[in-house]
C-alpha cells in the first residue's frame, strides 16, 4: 500500500538562489490572500503537516526576516507584510500543523558552524522567544523545526545531537507540548546498527525524516527501500523518535545545486514511495512551493510541469483511498 503525502516543507524564499528561479521573484509579491490559497491548496490534496524551512535568511551580504525579529530587518519588496501570522492562521482554519522554523540565523550555507556558534544560537533563541509570544497562540503552531544540518556520515556528529538536544530543550520551555523535527541527509551512507540506535535513543526529537536524496541524485527510487528498511529496524529498537521520510519531489533543470528546480514525473514519485511507505510513519515532501500548483490557482509559482504534477497526484490520491 503506497501512502499519501501528508505534509510539505514551505518557503517565503527559497536559499539557494538558482534554485528557486522559477518561484522565488513571484513570491516575494505574493499578497496575503495568495499566502493564504497556497495553504488551501496543500489541504485540498490532503496535506495535514507544513514544516516551515526559515523564518529568517542569512546571505554573507545580507538578511532579511519574514516576521518583526529584532534581529533582522523584515525582507525587503515583501508584498506581505505577515507572512508568518498568514499561514498559522489559514492552516489553524483548516486543521493543519505549522512546525516553526528555527533557523536561518547565520549564514544559511554554515550549518555546521551555525550549530557550534554561541552567537548564532543566541539570535536563534531570541527568534524562538519572539516567534513564540508573537504566535504561540495559534494551535497550528506545532513545534520546532531545526534547518541546519549536517549529514550523517556513518553516524550522527555529535554536535548536532548536542544542538537538536539543546533547541528542544529550550523550545520545550515555552510549551512542553510543542513537537520537534529534523530532517538529517546522508540517508545512503549511515549505517543502522547498534551504535545507532544508542544514539537515537539520546536524541530529543520527536520526529526524524531523513531525506531521500533521489532529487539530487544521490540515490535512486529502488536503492531506498534497503536504507529505510534499515531505518526502521534501529528506530523501533530505540523506541524514541518517530521514522518519517522528507521526499524529494523535485529534479535540477542542469547541475545539482546549481541550476533550478523543476517537477518530477508522478511516475519516478510513485518509485519513491513505492520503497519508503512500508517503513515510515509519514511521508513529507520536498516541496509544494514551486513543485505543485492547482489549476486555476490564485497564487501560481514555478515551473509550468507544476500543474501536470498537481494534477497526476491528485489522481493518484483518489486511486489509493
Amino acid at each position: 500500500m503506497l501512502q499519501p503525502i501528508k505534509g510539505s516543507w514551505f518557503e517565503f524564499q527559497h536559499h539557494n538562489k538558482p534554485e528557486g528561479k522559477y518561484w522565488n521573484p513571484i513570491c516575494r509579491h505574493f499578497s496575503e490572500s495568495q499566502w493564504r490559497e497556497k495553504i488551501r491548496e496543500m489541504a485540498s490534496i490532503e496535506m495535514e503537516y507544513i514544516v516551515l524551512l526559515c523564518s529568517s535568511l542569512v546571505y554573507e551580504d545580507y538578511a532579511e526576516s519574514y516576521f518583526d525579529s529584532g534581529i533582522y530587518p523584515f525582507a525587503k519588496d515583501f508584498a506581505c507584510p505577515n507572512p508568518i501570522e498568514v499561514i498559522l492562521d489559514e492552516a489553524e482554519k483548516l486543521d493543519m500543523k505549522i512546525f516553526m522554523s528555527v533557523g536561518y540565523y547565520g549564514f544559511w550555507e554554515h550549518a555546521y558552524e551555525n550549530m557550534i556558534d554561541p552567537e548564532v544560537t543566541k539570535r536563534a533563541f531570541t527568534a524562538m522567544e519572539k516567534l513564540y509570544s508573537q504566535f504561540g497562540h495559534f494551535k497550528s503552531f506545532y513545534g520546532w523545526y531545526y534547518p541546519d544540518e549536517v549529514c550523517v556520515n556513518k553516524y550522527f556528529n555529535e554536535d548536532f545531537i548536542k544542538y537538536t538536544n539543546t533547541y528542544s530543550a529550550y523550545g520545550r520551555s515555552f510549551d512542553s507540548n510543542l513537537k520537534t523535527l529534523i530532517a538529517p541527509y546522508g540517508t545512503n551512507i549511515l549505517i543502522p546498527d547498534d551504535k545507532y540506535a544508542s544514539q537515537l535513543e539520546i536524541i530529543d526529537a520527536d520526529f526524524i525524516a531523513y531525506q531521500d536524496e533521489v532529487g539530487v541524485r544521490k540515490s535512486n527510487p529502488e536503492q531506498t527501500e534497503a536504507y529505510y528498511e534499515g531505518l526502521k529496524r534501529v528506530h523501533d529498537k530505540a523506541g524514541r523518535s518517530k521514522l518519517w521520510a522528507d521526499m524529494e519531489v523535485f529534479e535540477f533543470e542542469g547541475d545539482v545545486y546549481r541550476s533550478a528546480l523543476v517537477p518530477a514525473t508522478m511516475e519516478r514519485i510513485k518509485r519513491q514511495l513505492k520503497s519508503i511507505s512500508p517503513y515510515v510513519e509519514k511521508v513529507l515532501c520536498y516541496e509544494y512551493i514551486g513543485m505543485f500548483n492547482k489549476p486555476g490557482t490564485i497564487a501560481y509559482c514555478g515551473h509550468p510541469d507544476s500543474v501536470k504534477l498537481y494534477r497526476d497526484y491528485e489522481s493518484f490520491l483518489e486511486r489509493i483511498k
